[in-house]
């Protein structure tokens, strides 16, 4: 029998997603996997077209989804798996998964106010489609209407007490929380996807959850558009979250 915990966490971009894998990496009882679906999602989109590092994440990981999804299930190494998922690479794939015992839906956001001008640097001029927003209320009321409990975190909320946050993740789990969660030595680590080199440089550079600053820099003024379409999304969703 398969006791195996798999904690799917589904994040938009920019949202302290690594952070949250470096934590759990930390564990003994746990092995992490960086955006397995990446692939899959860059394999069935235009967003090959611009997502710098294209072709390495195409060469060296897996493009069909439902072969990762397999593996995904399957593998049972360690006693608790923690997936980083993009809620945006979820396309054509049949998510009955989330419904499997011992499966463990985490859906993680950031105000948008905070998020878009962080990615805007990275990508440029991005659309809802790219940043995930829609993507994580329409997984949100997929899995109500199926009765799967998921938590909701928020980025703030983490970064303001991450040890109060992970408690009470770990506690929705059925694992018991791990005071080496909260620190780790700075620098890359081997899960980390090919992608690293330009979206981690800050993560590389920790040693820890970093303290949460407001941002200060004034929003962009061609964002303000996609601000607009992001924020009933983010709105919905911050209702949820813990902390």
């Amino acid at each position: 029998m398969d006791n195996t915990k798999r904690i799917c966490l589904w994040s938009g971009p920019r949202n302290i997603s690594t952070t949250l894998m470096y934590s759990f990496a930390q564990r003994q009882d746990t092995k992490v996997v960086d955006e397995p679906l990446y692939a899959h999602y860059l394999n069935n989109t235009d967003a090959k077209e611009y997502h710098p590092g294209t072709q390495d994440i195409l060469d060296t990981l897996e493009k069909d989804g439902n072969i990762v999804l397999s593996k995904m299930m399957t593998n049972n190494e360690k006693p608790v798996f923690f997936f980083k998922n993009m809620t945006h690479h979820l396309l054509h794939i049949n998510r009955d998964f989330m419904k499997e015992k011992n499966v463990y839906n985490v859906i993680l956001t950031r105000d948008p106010l905070e998020m878009l001008p962080s990615f805007d640097k990275v990508i440029k001029n991005p659309s809802i489609a790219d940043v995930g927003y829609a993507k994580h209320t329409e997984l949100l009321d997929y899995l109500e209407a199926n009765n799967i409990k998921p938590i909701v975190l928020d980025s703030k909320r983490v970064l303001l007490n991450p040890k109060k946050v992970l408690t009470k993740l770990c506690e929705f789990v059925g694992i018991p929380f791990d005071e080496q969660m909260l620190h780790w030595q700075a620098g890359a680590r081997p899960e980390d996807g090919s992608w690293a080199k330009y979206w981690y440089t800050s993560i590389h550079k920790s040693t820890g959850f970093l303290e949460y600053k407001p941002k200060t820099e004034t929003f962009p003024e061609h964002l303000k558009p996609l601000l607009k379409e992001c924020l009933p999304h983010y709105n919905k969703l911050i209702k949820y979250a813990i902390g």
